[in-house]
């Protein structure tokens, strides 16, 4: 018998049917009002390639566009501009600071929000901020929100501050509090990291769940599940509760902006080794991130659009 007829027997033996087209079906979308937009964007987190060998595959699979980190150099902000106006693409920056010194760290992330207002050549979709440390206190993270609801205001570029493990807003409860104290502040919905911060997929707080959803702009698409922040491989029947929990949440989203006519923006961003868990003793991936990203792409493309 070969390798894919027993796994699928072995499936409906169990009870199980083969994943592909079993996903939950999107709960009824309104009508998209005026001014409600979908851009689907590619990240370069583990690809080995120049810029503009990135930009064509990106533009061969269907992407809108790409997420990067913000580069200081301007040589290498020239190649990348070069490449999405050569690939007709659109672009979302990152920004975020390492440093453990607040001080240090606050005024990095100053100097990179600034750097892609002041001096980007393209004005991006949006950025995207790792935002402050778990650690710093609320007042001293508080001081990232700040910065960046003034800077939204005068360069008119959305910026989203990313619920992501070490950073300020790493778990729902505590996000919780900044969403309620800061009316300003505006999410990029990377949930897959509070599945892993609070080993569940949040049935218990769908009070902080809620919360969260009403202020996303900006998605990060990756699943994550009660033991990490990324499955193996989304299209697996094992993991059809993590992925329909995921698409639940992320229905909510769209519904809220097609129904205010406002634009969304997803990244799929499922990571390379070691995100990705490999075979032990070989460090080889269990599946193909790049496929991964872009059948997840066009999935949510098909199931928003």
């Amino acid at each position: 018998m070969k390798r894919r007829d027993f796994v699928n027997t072995a499936l409906v033996s169990t009870g199980i049917s083969p994943y592909l087209g079993a996903m939950a079906l999107p709960a009824k979308q309104p009508f998209p009002a005026a001014g409600y937009s979908l851009k689907i964007l590619a990240t370069n987190w583990g690809y080995r390639g120049t810029v503009d060998e990135f930009c064509a595959a990106v533009k061969k699979e269907g992407y809108d566009g790409l997420e990067l980190w913000w580069n200081n150099d301007a040589k290498a902000r020239e190649t990348i501009v070069d490449a999405l106006k050569k690939h007709d693409l659109e672009l979302g920056f990152l920004c975020g600071g390492s440093q453990t010194d607040f001080p240090t760290h606050l005024d990095s992330f100053k100097k990179s929000i600034d750097g892609v207002i002041l001096q980007s050549d393209i004005k991006p979709l949006y950025i995207n901020c790792h935002s402050g440390r778990d650690f710093f206190t609320y007042q001293q993270n508080k001081a990232f929100i700040d910065y960046t609801t003034q800077a939204a205001e005068r360069s008119g570029i959305p910026i989203f501050h990313e619920t992501h493990r070490s950073r300020m807003l790493f778990a729902a409860h505590i996000a919780r509090n900044f969403i309620e104290q800061n009316p300003a502040l505006r999410l990029t919905l990377d949930i897959s990291h509070w599945c892993n911060v609070h080993e569940s997929l949040l049935e218990n707080q769908p009070e902080n769940v809620a919360l969260a959803l009403s202020r996303t702009g900006h998605i990060h698409a990756r699943v994550g599940h009660a033991e990490g922040p990324q499955v193996n491989d989304p299209r697996a029947p094992e993991w059809k509760q993590a992925l329909d929990a995921h698409l639940g949440w992320w229905d909510v989203v769209v519904a809220e902006k097609k129904k205010k006519g406002q634009p969304l923006t997803i990244l799929t961003e499922f990571g390379p080794p070691h995100y990705l868990p490999t075979v032990p003793y070989t460090n080889q991936p269990v599946a193909n991130q790049w496929d991964i990203n872009t059948f997840m792409m066009k999935m949510l493309r098909e199931r928003y659009a």
